[in-house]
């Protein structure tokens, strides 16, 4: 309980919404005998693949080959996934951006290439495609944009220089389900993979899991091939053969990158909830942006007209005139029962890429600055609309002149 709210609980910046039919599906796993990769991770992949490819594809984009889905345990091991089936490797080069978590760029390092990385657009905190053409070296072999928060990254222009420069292109969309691009879902582009995450705290979840979603069949066959050890059989067929099966051969030195049933049983009910997730989620993210109108605060840009923005985030900055300082704000929300979080620590700030490539914040001014303001506020559906109220409302009380002495209780 909250010291100086001692009649509300504290409201915890993310938590899962699991219904009864989660729970029901996953108590069928446990009591079907099979409840490691087996039906219900085949079934989920299949599911995925259905949801992503019901919304009509972009205007003007070309008909494309059926799309694909793999399921993995996290999104880390998607996206490491995804570099190795396109030959990335040593002497290699792969841009991205600073503003990310970590994920984003060790999966390049885990395959002995170099990670470059770029500078934010201001407004959308996305990757700036300007800067990523101003990176591109003969060494460079991809690129790996992060679409922020929920909102997509400026896939246009990004593939458009990959077309140019001959890049491969994996997107990284752990905030992107659903969101959209002129008018198609993230994940049906025409890029090499889009790996997508389930995190807890992520817009559906499996617990721990991911999914690679790719058009391409040789990538999807060496992405199946290498997330169990790289054996030309997986165990959902030895196992369950109805004639002796137990042959198999490692053909490639792979990795324990499978996804369980158990979680794949969440998910297949978590994916029937999306659509309705992300709407509850845009209701929270109006009331907010009604709600913190005429606050130092720049509040996070919409979508584009007719597009969807997945609202995996709210992020807010700082203006120049706010009273206190970000790292006061959360300490003030806190102390109002409030959870908050930063998204993110810019990777140049840390210390292994920093030292590793010599990077220095004046580099990532965008990134940087960003950072110094940004404060993340909870939004997800188990809010109520008497929580989002008691949110907005400690906001408003945190920025005020006399904030401390609320947060800590004075009278």
């Amino acid at each position: 309980m909250n010291e100086a709210l001692p009649f509300l609980p504290f409201l915890p910046f993310a938590l899962p919404d699991i219904g009864e039919d989660e729970i029901a599906e996953v108590v069928d796993t446990l009591r079907s005998g099979w409840v490691t990769t087996g039906p219900k991770a085949k079934r989920f992949e299949q599911d995925f693949s259905a949801f992503l490819e019901a919304r009509p594809s972009a205007k003007g984009q070309p008909a494309l080959p059926a799309l694909q889905a793999i399921a993995v345990n996290s999104a880390t091991a998607g996206l490491h996934l995804a570099l190795e089936a396109l030959g990335i490797g040593p002497g290699d080069e792969v841009i991205t951006t600073t503003h990310t978590f970590t994920a984003t760029a060790e999966v390049v390092r885990y395959l002995g290439a170099d990670v470059v990385l770029v500078d934010i657009d201001p407004q959308t905190l996305t990757i700036d495609p300007a800067r990523v053409e101003a990176a591109i070296t003969p060494r460079t072999r991809a690129l790996i944009p992060v679409h922020f928060g929920g909102l997509a990254a400026d896939m246009g222009a990004l593939l458009a220089i990959a077309e140019r420069h001959g890049l491969k292109v994996v997107e990284d969309a752990a905030h992107a389900l659903p969101t959209t691009y002129r008018g198609a879902l993230v994940g049906t582009l025409a890029s090499d993979a889009t790996v997508f995450s389930f995190y807890a705290n992520k817009t559906i979840t499996t617990g721990e899991g991911g999914m690679v979603v790719t058009r391409h069949a040789e990538v999807a066959r060496r992405i199946k091939l290498m997330r169990l050890h790289g054996m030309n059989r997986d165990a959902f067929d030895r196992f369950t053969a109805t004639v002796p099966s137990w042959y198999y051969e490692v053909v490639a030195p792979g990795f324990k990158y499978n996804l369980t049933d158990i979680a794949a049983a969440i998910g297949i009910h978590q994916l029937k909830r999306a659509q309705a997730f992300c709407e509850q989620r845009a209701r929270i993210a109006a009331h907010y942006a009604k709600g913190l109108t005429g606050l130092p605060l720049l509040l996070p840009p919409p979508a584009p007209a007719g597009e969807l923005h997945a609202w995996h985030l709210y992020v807010v900055r700082l203006t120049d005139d706010a009273p206190i300082g970000r790292d006061a704000f959360i300490e003030r929300l806190f102390a109002l029962g409030i959870g908050a979080s930063v998204h993110y620590i810019p990777l140049h700030l840390h210390p292994y890429w920093r030292d590793r490539y010599a990077l220095r914040p004046e580099q990532f001014a965008h990134s940087q600055r960003a950072y110094e303001r940004t404060v993340s506020l909870p939004i997800y559906p188990r809010m109520s609309e008497a929580d989002v109220e008691r949110v907005a409302a400690a906001v408003r009380t945190a920025l005020a002149a006399d904030g401390a002495l609320i947060a800590a209780g004075a009278p």
